[in-house]
């Protein structure tokens, strides 16, 4: 008998194409998975439109006055949500913030995130501009647990992508990207399957 759908809840800052990615892979049912939530800490974030013309409930959380974090009370209602709407398995994407203690405690072992590069090379923000000043010949993307560290978790999935000689940041992120919407939902299927 299979499992019942893994409930997973999104945070996302931006356009959301890892989030649309995870819902192609749902529709099509290579991921036994639905959406319940999409929380934004960008309430002009792309992400929230596209899950609302969806019809998953889709939330802005309050503003915060730090750039890279939130306010230990804002995440304390983001968990709060999150636990209310039933979900089993946070997902970060494309969220530009580090997770703190009120949903790493609220969610333990239970939050993923992509990141656009292997790490452990080229953490933090803009890793495919870090990459391409490195001049590395292969770069790519990372499925990796979260923790309290900036890219530190540990690594469920990867995939390589060539760094072109023909290569700008832009052109070599549009790579990192579909190399992305293909991983995360296999990575997400893998965690579904091991339950």
């Amino acid at each position: 008998m299979s499992n019942p759908p893994l409930r997973l809840g999104v945070l996302g800052s931006g356009k959301g194409s890892n989030f649309e990615a995870i819902v192609r892979a749902i529709r099509s049912n290579s991921l036994n998975a639905t959406i319940h939530l999409v929380l934004s800490d960008n309430p002009a974030a792309r992400i929230l439109e596209v899950a609302r013309s969806l019809g998953i409930p889709a939330e802005a959380l309050p503003p915060s006055n730090f750039r890279t974090k939130l306010e230990p009370e804002i995440e304390t209602a983001a968990a709060t949500r999150l636990a209310a709407a039933g979900v089993e398995l946070v997902v970060l994407a494309g969220y530009m913030r580090l997770i703190k203690a009120p949903l790493l405690n609220r969610f333990p072992g239970r939050i993923v995130n992509i990141h656009p590069s292997l790490l452990p090379s080229f953490p933090g923000l803009e890793a495919w501009k870090q990459a391409w000043n490195a001049k590395v010949p292969t770069t790519g993307c990372t499925v990796h647990w979260v923790d309290a560290g900036m890219d530190t978790g540990k690594i469920i999935a990867q995939a390589t992508v060539p760094v072109l000689e023909s290569d700008t940041p832009e052109t070599l992120h549009a790579r990192i990207q579909t190399a992305e919407h293909q991983l995360y939902p296999e990575a997400i299927a893998k965690i579904e399957a091991a339950r």
